[in-house]
């Protein structure tokens, strides 16, 4: 078969083309485009850093603000609360008004309520309260602050005495021996007497004993006809023992306030039954606990 030369040279062409590598072509619009998008992105970021950097300084600077102006309220309330209490201090003798005297009546009944708290743990009655007045002729120059200071004064001793000063009872039951000579008990044969120096409580084994006031433990132990024995040191140098337990709750040297139980009742030492020996001592020496159980004697 015969080829033209013709046909020969357009082959060649075509499988030259086949190799040569094609160029891609951009239009120069679209790099502009994409150089402004750059621009734009670096702008807004740079705006943004700025932005977070002014919100930051703000912040702190308004933290700053906000301990300054607490600290200047915090001083600004002390100087109210001073004027506040000079004022009262300043007005307090002219004011007769109904609100401020029922102020003194609150400040005086919650410190008889106290008292009350403690009557009450000893079995005793409360203490009632009649209002006071300034009264006539030369109480008349005393002015109501200076009446409510007295008498302030006078219920905050009060407290502390009720508290500390031994009164009531240690347990609530009967007696089944007074203060002063008495039969001996272990005299079977009768006609020999001993001094009895403080009260026996009726009671079981197990019965809870209390202690009379607030104070602090000196002795606790077997002590000879006492059995188990518990001694507790008051104010003005008086003591109360608590005889014949048999059991002691507490420790030397520990501190009690007034109604804490301090032992159970039980029959150690020198005892025919179970029953709690109850002592008063004043300056080491043995008083009737009788005058210390109810406030009129």
């Amino acid at each position: 078969m015969n080829l033209k030369q013709t046909d020969l040279g357009v082959d060649e062409v075509l499988v030259e083309s086949e190799f040569q590598p094609r160029v891609l072509q951009v239009k120069a619009k679209h790099f502009n485009r994409l150089r402004i998008t750059a621009i734009s992105a670096v702008f807004l970021a740079a705006i943004l850093t700025y932005t977070v950097k002014q919100l930051h300084d703000s912040s702190e600077q308004k933290s700053l603000e906000n301990a300054r102006l607490m600290s200047q309220l915090s001083a600004l309330r002390n100087e109210v609360d001073e004027s506040s209490t000079k004022l009262d201090a300043i007005t307090a003798s002219s004011d007769s008004s109904n609100n401020k005297a029922l102020n003194y009546i609150d400040g005086i009944q919650t410190k008889l309520k106290k008292i009350n708290e403690y009557l009450g743990k000893r079995g005793l009655k409360a203490v009632s309260f009649k209002g006071i007045s300034a009264g006539s002729g030369t109480d008349k120059k005393i002015s109501n602050l200076q009446l409510y200071a007295k008498y302030n004064s006078y219920l905050e001793r009060l407290v502390t005495n009720v508290a500390m000063v031994p009164m009531g009872y240690p347990r609530i039951s009967s007696f089944t021996s007074f203060f002063g000579y008495r039969g001996n008990p272990f005299d079977f044969g009768g006609g020999r007497n001993e001094f009895h120096p403080g009260l026996d409580f009726k009671g079981k084994v197990g019965d809870p004993v209390k202690c009379t006031a607030s104070g602090k433990v000196i002795f606790t132990g077997k002590a000879g006809g006492y059995g188990n024995c518990v001694r507790i040191r008051h104010i003005n140098n008086v003591e109360t023992w608590y005889g014949h337990l048999s059991r002691i709750n507490v420790h030397e040297g520990q501190s009690v306030t007034v109604g804490d139980v301090i032992g159970k009742v039980g029959s150690t030492g020198r005892s025919t039954g179970p029953h709690l020996h109850y002592e008063v001592r004043r300056n080491g020496k043995p008083v009737n606990p009788v005058q210390y159980l109810t406030l009129n004697q």
